[in-house]
Order: C-alpha cells, then sequence, then structure tokens
C-alpha cells in the first residue's frame, strides 16, 4: 500500500471506531439521549420487515403475538451491527500491517470475539488485536448489563398497566375508566389513581427516552398496551374536567405530566408535534365518537349535568395537547385497536372493551345490562342512535366466549 492508501485505511478505520463508540456510549451509557442514527436504521428496517410479513397474519391477536419477537430482534441486530462495525475498523486498520484485507478481515474478527485463531506476533499487530478483544468484550459486557435495566422498567411499566384493566376494561377505555369507578362507588378514589398515574408518567419519561426500544416491547396480553392505558387515563381526567367544569389538582397534575412524558418520547423518537396548541386548534376525534363514550358513561350512571355540546367543547381543549403524539405512537407499534386511539396500519375495526357484568346472588349470569336506575331503553331515549348501536356491539362482543374459553366478563 502506498503511504496515502495507508493514511486513509487509518483515518477511515479510526472514524469508524469513534462513531461506533458514540453511538454504544449513548444507547447504553448515556441517560435521557435521543434515539441515534444507527438505532433508528434499525429500528426502520426490521419495522419494514415485519410491515411486509404482518400483511399475511390476520387479526389483531395474531399480529400482536409476531410483533413480540421485535424488541428482542432489535437487540440482537444492534449488538452484531456494533460487532461488525468494530470488527471493520480493526480490520482497516490492520490492513496495511498485514498487506491484504482478507487477512486483516480474519485477525480483526478473530480478535474482536477473542476467539484466538489468527494473531500477528509483535509489533503494530498485536496492540492492534489486543484493543480489538478488549472492545469485543466491553462491548458484550455493557449489551449484557443492559438487559436487567430494559426489563427491570418493563415490568414496572406493566404491573400499572394490568392493574388498570380492571378499572377501565381491556383495551383500555377513559369513558369506560370513569364509567366502571362510578359503578363501584370509586369516584373518591380517582385522586389517589391520577397520583399514581403522575408518577408512572414520570418513570416512563426517563426509562422510555433514555432506552427507546423498550416502546417496542409490547405486554403480555394481545389487547393492553402502555400506551392505550395512558391514553384511557389522560382521557379520563379529561373528561372528568370537561364535564365538572373545575379540575381537580391532582387531575391537572397528572394531565400536565401526561403531556410531558409524552412529549418527551416524541422528542426521542422524532415525532413532529405542536408544543403549546390553542384549546380551539380541534382534534382528529370525532363528535360521534364522542358521543360514544358519553353513552357508555349513561349507562352505568355517572352523573353528567353539564351539557353535552359544553363537555365536547371543554374536553376537546384538553385533548389537543397529548392525541397528535398518541395517535402516531400507536399507529407505529401497531398498538391494540381501541377505542379513541386513532387508525392503524391495517384496516381493523376498533375493539370496545368487554363489558363489566354485575354478577350477584339475585342476578348470577349478570343479565341486567345497566346497573344502576333506569333500564337501557330509557338510556337509548336519550343517546345518539351511532352511539347504542356501539353500545350494544360492545355488548354483543362480551356474550361471545372470551379467548381462554371462558365468559367474557372481568
Amino acid at each position: 500500500m502506498t503511504g496515502a492508501e495507508t493514511w486513509a485505511a487509518d483515518l477511515a478505520g479510526g472514524a469508524l471506531i469513534v462513531l461506533t463508540s458514540r453511538s454504544v456510549a449513548r444507547t447504553l451509557l448515556m441517560p435521557g439521549s435521543r434515539a441515534g442514527l444507527l438505532l433508528r436504521w434499525i429500528d426502520d428496517a426490521t419495522d419494514r420487515i415485519f410491515r411486509g410479513i404482518a400483511h399475511f397474519v390476520e387479526g389483531h391477536e395474531r399480529r400482536s403475538r409476531f410483533r413480540a419477537v421485535h424488541a428482542p430482534l432489535i437487540l440482537a441486530t444492534q449488538l452484531w451491527t456494533w460487532l461488525a462495525l468494530y470488527g471493520l475498523a480493526f480490520a482497516l486498520l490492520l490492513w496495511p500491517v498485514l498487506h491484504g484485507f482478507g487477512a486483516a478481515l480474519r485477525e480483526s474478527g478473530s480478535s474482536l470475539l477473542t476467539m484466538g485463531f489468527a494473531a500477528s506476533r509483535g509489533g503494530p499487530a498485536t496492540t492492534l488485536d489486543l484493543a480489538a478483544g478488549a472492545t469485543g468484550l466491553i462491548v458484550i459486557a455493557l449489551q449484557i448489563a443492559y438487559l436487567p435495566t430494559l426489563y427491570t422498567a418493563f415490568n414496572r411499566r406493566e404491573a400499572e398497566v394490568t392493574l388498570l384493566a380492571v378499572r377501565a376494561g381491556s383495551p383500555a377505555w377513559g369513558p369506560e375508566l370513569l364509567a366502571r369507578a362510578q359503578l363501584m362507588g370509586g369516584l373518591p378514589e380517582l385522586p389517589a389513581l391520577y397520583a399514581t398515574w403522575e408518577r408512572w408518567a414520570a418513570e416512563l419519561s426517563e426509562s422510555h427516552s433514555s432506552y427507546p426500544v423498550l416502546m417496542r416491547f409490547q405486554s403480555p396480553r394481545p389487547l393492553t398496551s402502555w400506551l392505550i392505558a395512558l391514553l384511557a387515563t389522560l382521557d379520563a381526567a379529561a373528561l372528568q374536567a370537561a364535564i365538572s367544569g373545575e379540575v381537580a389538582l391532582q387531575a391537572r397534575l397528572f394531565l400536565r405530566m401526561g403531556f410531558g412524558c409524552l412529549q418527551q418520547l416524541a422528542s426521542t423518537v422524532g415525532i413532529p408535534y405542536n408544543p403549546d396548541p390553542r384549546p380551539d386548534d380541534g382534534i382528529r376525534l370525532t363528535r360521534e365518537e364522542f358521543d360514544v363514550g358519553i353513552a357508555r358513561m349513561q349507562a352505568y350512571g355517572y352523573p353528567i349535568n353539564r351539557p353535552v355540546d359544553e363537555v365536547w367543547v371543554h374536553f376537546q381543549g384538553w385533548r389537543v395537547n397529548y392525541e397528535s403524539i398518541v395517535y402516531a405512537l400507536a399507529y407505529g407499534i401497531d398498538a391494540p385497536p381501541s377505542l379513541w386511539s386513532g387508525p392503524r396500519r391495517y384496516p381493523t375495526d376498533p375493539i370496545p372493551p368487554v363489558r363489566l357484568l354485575d354478577r350477584t346472588p339475585d342476578d348470577p349470569d349478570g343479565a341486567r345490562r345497566v346497573p344502576w336506575g333506569g333500564s337501557l331503553k330509557d338510556t337509548r331515549a336519550r343517546t345518539p342512535r351511532a352511539a347504542v348501536r356501539e353500545v350494544e356491539r360492545a355488548e354483543q362482543r362480551a356474550d361471545e366466549p372470551a379467548e381462554t374459553g371462558g365468559p367474557a366478563a372481568e
């Protein structure tokens, strides 16, 4: 090799080591950093593969099980990409010494993976072999230490998501949370719930912005999702504030923390958003969809003393702060198609939560559809026709067998 070629190989190898080390440090060592270029490229490439195959998988439940391997695949691809880049970098540095790129690549791989089947005796090549071996051990050790952090954050996240399924249904839905709170006499407990989810959102903001791959980790149950659970709780707090006309301190604190959490995640993955939207900017949720939620709450006797038109106006003022980010994330991670959660990549009808049956000794089958004074007929009389159809569809789904073969009741 000529002198210029030697300098070019050394410069390229050194630059590749620096860039790869920066990617490793940014992903595994630096908290709160944005997703790097390499991670975004791997995420996009693997997502394209999964999207192409998922077109042949019918039903959200099957796609959810298929998608469960996406996050582990990203982690494995990330590790092997780093090792491949380091292997290429050290091969470029060894090339002028060994006078052959094939031999340099072979020795670089042997040293990086600590195999030892190819090594030079003495000189600069030995120094590079030692550096490559140390680099390989450090990267693999950091990746191994990285996994417990990920799964600890995942378990902390999923604990609250699972608990919310009893309160807000599966998949979770904001109006369902308020309706069930009314049914079970739990309205006074909502401030405590908002306090719990305020802390949950703060932890999620820190963990998922530091380790963006966590957004790809799916819940064990196909119809539960961290994003849908957060959306349901935010919608419940916004609905309660819009209905009452007064925003309780804890609900306001949670809403603000929820906005901030979603905006932090959007910045991490590069989703554009308006950090300070106007209350009258409008939302994508339609009035007809909103009326479905109001009908659900009325069916369980939730007190709505304010005109629904006014509730709709004030609810939009709250939801405009987080709707666009939630819709973009739900579309990107293929979240369960719950009500009020926006479109998906694959045409899927929104899935309403399973109806909560009020089983008692006098009514062991829970046949009474409206667990409060009055009848469903009275509810239909004051509910928009489209909303009635949605409530009826949810009730029909509750009568079908659940996934485990038992009755579809929670």
